[in-house]
């Protein structure tokens, strides 16, 4: 997998481990290892900005993705393809403020973020009560996989 990670968001100290959790998560999912994926931490200021420009909807969010090769992860007797998976973009201060709230580390809210915006790159949605259930449900085995694995 080719992952690269731009931090611009003034926190630090997690790119390593969301690198290695994006690679368990396409790893899990099958990706081609020749996929790449490009992972953005951004502060309040710009997730606005791009919350507002591609969203339509004012403030901050906590993830954003930008598909680009629509690449989705193969049926079991398929082989995956290789290509461009696309930016998951986090913001980890609106991250810090939902992990307060749910009561769990920011470590923890930001690998449900990126697991969340790598299903989206890959074609998950929540918009229909069926596709929620079926996005959500692989997102918690996916995070709960790899929190036993760093466990």
């Amino acid at each position: 997998m080719s992952i690269d990670i731009a931090n611009e968001s003034g926190w630090e100290g997690y790119e390593e481990s969301l690198v290695n959790q994006a690679e368990f998560v396409l790893e899990r999912l099958r990706i081609h290892p020749q996929a790449e994926l490009s992972l953005v931490l951004v502060d309040e200021d710009a997730m606005t900005l791009l919350h507002e420009r591609w969203m339509d909807e004012p403030g901050p969010t906590d993830v954003l993705s930008f598909p680009m090769d629509e690449l989705r992860p193969p049926h079991e007797q398929d082989s995956a393809e290789p290509g461009l998976l696309g930016d998951v973009v986090i913001c980890p201060a609106v991250a810090s403020k939902q992990a307060a709230a749910a009561g769990h580390s920011q470590r923890d809210e930001l690998g449900v973020l990126l697991t969340h915006g790598i299903l989206h790159l890959l074609g998950y949605d929540h918009a229909e009560p069926d596709e929620e259930r079926l996005m959500f449900g692989l997102q918690g085995q996916l995070v709960a996989e790899w929190n036993r694995r760093v466990s």
